[in-house]
């Protein structure tokens, strides 16, 4: 492709709305341009890119034995209201009407329509196990959009869905999907970590994420390279030590004047924090059926709740802070509360499973400026609920074997679902087993983000010049950049063009009558991995001037050697990150926990 033809110009500056370095450089590169928030438009170079993530995709799909076929954008909404998630989706999806009134939804994923597809085409054990996929585009309302391609609303991703008519055969699926998104990352040129998950929306008990760790992400996750536990922190299990202690000791009530922080009253009380009880409250909403309800969560007070495991011990749909007016209508005073003496009618009470074990706690008295010390669960307060809603945190025990956490951020690349029969169950998919019974279809789910995986890319090879993207990724293997726009240069230039194009090699021309500077820039920003330079002084030398993107072991080729030596060039880089393909987590390697 001619340079002087191409559609989409550089930028030396990035808008002010790129807030990543990879938006910056696909905006800077002339690779994206953003139409509004959360939506974009691929220019050529992320075309071709995304063309190629693509086809990563596609092949490691169909080596786990995957058919490619292509479900619709457009959802009518009686499929998302078969399966319920049409009532417990909110803003996110979007919804529409057509011309009669009828209620449309804009596909966010396609389980919905997977299942239904299945009560026409599968009918008996025979045709069990299945597993199918497409490229597709989806809409999700993100009231965040960012990170450029990191989270949109509008974008495509290869989702793939297993049928089977058991769970033994759904975990044979499940683990071929996790190997398989390893090999896609090594192929991608990206070291993917799987880590525990949340279902969330989709539904099922066990899930994962392949996560790209970067301080761009913005899920926070537990690693522990040492044992391999990994897990979103929202899930993450550590150990729980309790403090020390003889006998309970007796329960005394003490002025503690402006204490009302954890710090403040451990530092007041001469204790550490770690024998402190911390309350926290949230509003807790329980749907239509039930109305909204205090709940008063305590964790021992170095440490910070999860919100995630309270909502699902409580059972709640949602939860958000408590007002200081609703606090105190339970009893409760902000700053000296405490789960003793207060209106239990009016509150759910839960306390972390350390708290049960932990001795002689220093709690709120609920009362302004009063404390209890040597407070012991069973005996001077209890609660509702004991679960484990504590948050693990950075140097946190790990399960395994008790080595230290490291919380990192990550950005989501791809996820897998254990989806069971969550789907065929409510909507009627079902086929005939040997014995003449209908069973429920037993359904995984497993998606990856292409522009994301795009931008991941990109964020891992960028520099303050640009872009140096790996063979496997880049929208041309090789820059062919000309410094003569007449004689001589140009047409040897213009011979070893067509003797690339002729060999096969995917090469970006810089044919442009624009000066050497602004050529090798555009170069940089562009991030072809490699690059060929005819000038007058590199044909005085014997050749064209050959190399990696800013590499200072440039070398003269003599032109007759130009075409085979970027070709064994274009090998050689693919043989290199096809080496990442040996030794990759795989799911017989990985720790029990995840």
């Amino acid at each position: 492709m001619r340079l002087s033809k191409f559609f989409g110009q550089t930028l030396r500056e990035a808008p002010t709305e790129s807030d990543s370095a990879s938006s910056q450089m696909l905006v800077r590169a002339g690779y994206i341009r953003q139409l509004a928030a959360g939506l974009y438009s691929y220019l050529p170079l992320a075309h071709r890119s995304l063309r190629k993530i693509e086809q990563i995709l596609r092949e490691e799909m169909d080596a786990i034995n995957g058919q490619e076929m292509c479900m619709p954008v457009v959802h009518p909404a009686e499929v998302w209201q078969e399966s319920g998630r049409w009532y417990e989706i909110g803003d996110e999806m979007g919804r529409l009407q057509d011309r009669r009134g009828r209620d449309l939804v804009l596909a966010m994923t396609h389980e919905e329509v997977v299942t239904t597809l299945c009560k026409s085409e599968i009918r008996s054990y025979r045709q069990l196990p299945q597993m199918v996929y497409h490229m597709q585009t989806k809409f999700r309302d993100e009231p965040r959009a960012r990170g450029g391609l990191i989270r949109v609303r509008e974008f495509v991703m290869k989702d793939s869905y297993t049928l089977d008519a058991n769970f033994d055969g759904l975990q044979t699926q499940y683990e071929a999907h996790y190997d398989a998104y390893h090999r896609i990352g090594a192929r991608l040129g990206l070291k993917l970590v799987a880590v525990q998950s949340d279902p969330g929306m989709m539904g099922g008990k066990i899930a994962h994420e392949f996560m790209y760790i970067s301080p761009i992400g913005e899920d926070s996750l537990a690693i522990c390279e040492e044992t391999g536990y990994a897990s979103n922190l929202d899930v993450a299990t550590f150990r729980k030590n309790p403090e020390p202690a003889d006998t309970p000791a007796p329960l005394k009530r003490v002025h503690t004047p402006g204490q009302s922080t954890i710090d403040k009253v451990a530092t007041f009380c001469g204790v550490s924090t770690r024998r402190t009880g911390k309350m926290v409250f949230f509003m807790g909403d329980f749907g239509a059926e039930a109305p909204p309800k205090l709940i008063a969560a305590c964790v021992r007070g170095d440490m910070e709740i999860n919100e995630l495991q309270l909502r699902y011990a409580v059972k709640a749909q949602a939860l958000r802070p408590a007002e200081a007016e609703e606090i105190a209508a339970a009893g409760c005073v902000p700053g000296y509360a405490s789960l003793r003496d207060l209106d239990r009618t009016k509150v759910i009470s839960v306390v972390d499973d350390l708290i049960p074990k932990s001795m002689n706690l220093v709690v709120g008295a609920n009362e302004h400026d009063w404390h209890f010390i040597g407070a012991n669960y069973g005996r001077d307060f209890t609660a509702d609920i004991v679960a484990p809603i504590a948050l693990a945190y950075n140097g946190a025990p790990d399960p395994i074997d008790g080595k230290p956490l490291r919380v990192v951020r990550g950005v989501e690349v791809g996820n897998i679902f254990q989806l069971g029969t969550r789907y065929s169950g409510s909507m009627g998919a079902s086929y005939t087993d040997e014995t003449g019974v209908e069973r429920p279809i037993v359904m995984g789910s497993y998606g990856i983000g292409v522009g994301r995986a795009l931008a991941c890319v990109a964020e891992e090879y960028s520099d303050d010049y640009g872009m140096d993207l790996p063979i496997s990724v880049a929208p041309y293997h090789v820059v062919l950049v000309s410094l003569g726009r007449s004689g001589e240069v140009k047409e040897k230039a213009e011979a070893l063009y067509h003797a690339l194009l002729t060999a096969g090699v995917e090469v970006l021309y810089d044919d442009r009558e624009v000066s050497p500077g602004i050529k090798f820039a555009d170069a940089d920003l562009r991030g072809m991995p490699l690059r060929c330079t005819v000038s007058s002084r590199s044909l005085s030398r014997g050749g064209v001037e050959f190399g990696r993107r800013r590499s200072k072991n440039l070398v003269i080729i003599p032109l007759e050697d130009a075409v085979e030596r970027i070709q064994e060039n274009i090998t050689d880089s693919f043989e290199a990150l096809h080496k990442r393909l040996k030794d990759l987590p795989t799911w017989a390697s990985r720790p029990a926990t995840i």
